[in-house]
């Protein structure tokens, strides 16, 4: 998440177009599990799994799905205040 988050999370400052993908992928997250830190934990471990399984790298491309839906779950934990000792996304 830190090599991902951050860099994401600083670009939305900038792009409302980010803001809106990335509140459209939260909106998908709130509507499929409880936001809790062990279930947003879960999903975001069960994700990354399948990015790997597929062969997905991180690119540099902020708007593809993936890098949305990663940014959406980094924005969410922030947001809900689900990190350990305020550390950033």
């Amino acid at each position: 998440m830190n090599a991902l988050g951050d860099a994401q999370l600083a670009r939305m400052h900038a792009d409302p177009g980010m803001v809106a993908a990335v509140d459209q992928h939260a909106a998908v997250l709130r509507d499929a599990i409880p936001l809790d830190r062990e279930t947003l934990g879960d999903y975001l471990l069960g994700f990354l799994d399948e990015l790997r399984h597929r062969g997905w790298i991180f690119s540099g491309d902020e708007t593809g799905a993936p890098a949305l839906r990663l940014t959406a779950v980094c924005w969410l934990a922030r947001e809900l205040d689900l990190l350990e000792d305020g550390h950033p996304a």
